[in-house]
């Protein structure tokens, strides 16, 4: 019990904190802002403020098993010199 109380004080204190961050107008920020950034890195919490989305295989890279497959796929998609760029037209500019 106080486990599941301690992880509701601590969702209620990083949603409250982290909301207010950014005034009308400036971006997006806010708690997606803060996961963005904190789960996918500050390149992605970075664009996802300027208004791009988190691209399908950053999310796929939160899953166990999964996670190492796409980090390899793109740790040889980097080796292979694959730019910002290039994943824009392959992707599309809503994510790069």
């Amino acid at each position: 019990m106080r486990k599941l109380i301690t992880i509701a004080l601590i969702a209620v204190v990083l949603l409250t904190s982290t909301g207010p961050m950014v005034q009308a107008g400036e971006g997006r920020g806010g708690f997606m802002g803060f996961i963005a950034g904190c789960c996918f890195g500050i390149r992605t919490g970075g664009a996802y403020n300027e208004g791009k989305e988190v691209h399908w295989r950053e999310w796929v890279m939160l899953i166990p098993v999964a996670g190492i497959v796409f980090a390899v796929w793109n740790g040889i998609e980097g080796a292979q010199g694959v730019t910002t760029s290039e994943l824009a037209d392959r992707y599309g500019s809503m994510f790069y």
